[in-house]
């Protein structure tokens, strides 16, 4: 574990699903309900629905449309926002989440989330968790036609959103993500060893590691 030094410390940009929530509810949701869902719309069994998921998660994965509520809707026909509903009860905010984030509102640090969640799939979670209260402002790479993997999406942030490279903490549970910002030049970087909780630890490279946000405050 490497500690913050707050002190230097002026903007926290923070991701979402699997790093303040708990992943679980992402994988749960795509890997098994969507199938399930899947099979029963087009009359096939689920393990063939999960090898059909499969091949057009894969075809989209970092992508926009990866993370489009809207995309998927259309593509496999399902309606994805009633399906997240239907299972919100298993969304989860991951451990010693709200201390931090009242950590940072009380040493006046600028909390910005920053993720690649649909605005459908945030406006479910915040009603869920009620997380917002602790955040300035929520950015959807939705809102800039462009996901995190791409280079272009730090020049635009820091144009919607302006900050410091040298003075802001980004922490993220993707490794391709965390390296497009390092690439941009964000100095302070943090991966999560186990974004989901019933998942793997995750290997995190070189990236600094978040084990409990308990640890980092």
């Amino acid at each position: 574990m490497i500690k913050v030094d707050w002190q230097i410390i002026d903007t926290v940009f923070l991701d979402l699903d699997g790093t303040l929530l708990d992943l679980h509810f992402d994988n749960h949701f795509w890997l098994e309900y969507v199938p399930q869902n899947y099979a029963k719309k087009h009359g096939i069994s689920t393990d063939q629905a999960k090898k059909q998921l499969t091949a057009l998660y894969a075809e989209f994965g970092g992508t926009l449309n990866w993370y489009c509520v809207d995309f998927w809707t259309q593509r496999i026909e399902l309606d994805i926002r009633s399906l997240k509903n239907n299972l919100s009860h298993k969304i989860a905010i991951r451990p010693f989440v709200e201390e931090f984030l009242q950590m940072l509102i009380t040493t006046n640090k600028r909390v910005v989330v920053v993720t690649n969640a649909h605005t459908a799939s945030i406006d479910i979670k915040m009603k869920k968790t009620g997380l917002d209260k602790y955040f300035h402002r929520i950015i959807s790479s939705h809102q800039f036609g462009m996901a995190k993997e791409e280079p272009g999406f730090w020049q635009r942030l820091n144009q919607e959103e302006p900050f410091k490279k040298a003075s802001t903490l980004f922490i993220d549970d993707n490794l391709t993500v965390l390296k497009s910002a390092e690439d941009y030049g964000i100095q302070h970087l943090r991966a999560i060893r186990m974004p989901d909780s019933k998942g793997p630890e995750m290997h995190t490279e070189d990236y600094a590691v978040i084990e409990s946000y308990q640890e980092i405050m």
